[in-house]
C-alpha cells in the first residue's frame, strides 16, 4: 500500500534543490508576469492544472518576452507508478510549445516492465488575458493539440485491443481568474473540452473495439488561500474504447505552494479508477516546477 511519507521526504529535498535554483533563475533575465500565472504543468506537459491543460501559457514571460517552464511529476497509486517529465516555452504569452516523457511502471501485472510515452505540445491563446481582463466577462480561451507516441505498445495496449500506437488529441480551453473574487480572494476556473481516443492518456494505446474519438470534459476549480498557496480540484472525463476493461475518469483535490516566483511545489490526492487489471487505483501525486 503506496503511503506519502516518501512524497512528502522527496518534496523536502526538492524544495531545497528548488530554491536554490530559483534563486540562480532571479539573478538572470526572467519573465515578468505575476506568480503562478502560467498555472502549474499537467502529466502531458502543458501548462494548466496537474490533469487538464489550461489556456494560460507556460512560463512567465510577457507578450514582449520568451518563458519556460520544466517540471518533474510522480503519481503513486496502490499497483502502479508513473512519472513524467518535460518542458514548454512560451513565445510572447501567445504561443505554447512543449514536450513530455512519460514512464509508467506496470508493477505486478506486468512485473519488470515499463510503459513509455512521449508527448509534444502545442497551444496559441486565440483571445482574452485571464489575468488583464478583470473588468470583462470573458475567459482567456486558446486551442492546442497533443500528439503521442507509445514506445511499449506491443507490450500491452495491443494485447488489450488498442489500435494504434500514435494518436493526436486536440482541445479547447478557456479559464477565467478572478483577483478578488468570493470570499475576498482569488479564485480560477477552466473549462476544457478535449477530442481524444487515447487510452489512460496513451499509455494504453490509442482506439479499440469500443470505438475511436469522443468529446470529453475536463475542468478545475481554485482559490488562493494566500498569495502563494492555492487549493483546488480536478475533473476529467475519460473515454471507454476497449471492452478488456472499463475506464474511469480521473479527479483529484490539490494544494500548490509557490515558494518563489519562479518554483511550485504542488502535492495532491488522486483518484485514476481502473487502470488495466487493477480497480480503484489512488494515492499521491508530487510535482515539481521551475518557471522563468
Amino acid at each position: 500500500m503506496t503511503t506519502i511519507a516518501s512524497p512528502l521526504r522527496a518534496a523536502h529535498r526538492a524544495f531545497l534543490v528548488l530554491t536554490g535554483l530559483a534563486s540562480a533563475v532571479q539573478g538572470a533575465q526572467a519573465g515578468d508576469r505575476l506568480l503562478a500565472t502560467g498555472g502549474v504543468m499537467e502529466l502531458e506537459g502543458s501548462a494548466g492544472g496537474g490533469l487538464t491543460p489550461w489556456a494560460l501559457i507556460g512560463g512567465l514571460g510577457t507578450d514582449t518576452q520568451v518563458g519556460a517552464s520544466a517540471y518533474c511529476t510522480r503519481v503513486s497509486p496502490q499497483d502502479f507508478t508513473l512519472e513524467s517529465c518535460g518542458v514548454a516555452a512560451g513565445i510572447a504569452n501567445r504561443v505554447e510549445l512543449s514536450v513530455a516523457r512519460q514512464h509508467f511502471d506496470l508493477g505486478s501485472t506486468v512485473p519488470g516492465n515499463t510503459i513509455s510515452q512521449t508527448i509534444v505540445g502545442a497551444k496559441l491563446r486565440v483571445f482574452g488575458d485571464a489575468v488583464v481582463d478583470q473588468d470583462r466577462w470573458w475567459p482567456q480561451v486558446a486551442v492546442g493539440l497533443q500528439w503521442k507516441h507509445n514506445s511499449d505498445f506491443d507490450i500491452v495496449p495491443k494485447l488489450l485491443g488498442a489500435k494504434h500506437a500514435d494518436g493526436l488529441d486536440y482541445y479547447v480551453a478557456a479559464t477565467k481568474v478572478w483577483l478578488d473574487g468570493p470570499l475576498g480572494r482569488s479564485w480560477l476556473t477552466d473549462l476544457t473540452l478535449r477530442a481524444t481516443e487515447a487510452n489512460q492518456m496513451g499509455l494504453l494505446g490509442f482506439g479499440g473495439d469500443l470505438g475511436g474519438y469522443h468529446l470529453m470534459a475536463e475542468g478545475s476549480l481554485g482559490v488562493f488561500l494566500t498569495d502563494n498557496l492555492v487549493l483546488g480540484g480536478e475533473y476529467r472525463q475519460k473515454p471507454n474504447n476497449l471492452s478488456a476493461f472499463r475506464e474511469q475518469d480521473f479527479k483529484d483535490a490539490f494544494l500548490a505552494w509557490f515558494p518563489v516566483k519562479y518554483a511550485s511545489i504542488t502535492g495532491a490526492w488522486a483518484y485514476l479508477g481502473n487502470i488495466a487489471d487493477k480497480p480503484s487505483q489512488q494515492g499521491a501525486y508530487l510535482s515539481l516546477q521551475l518557471s522563468w
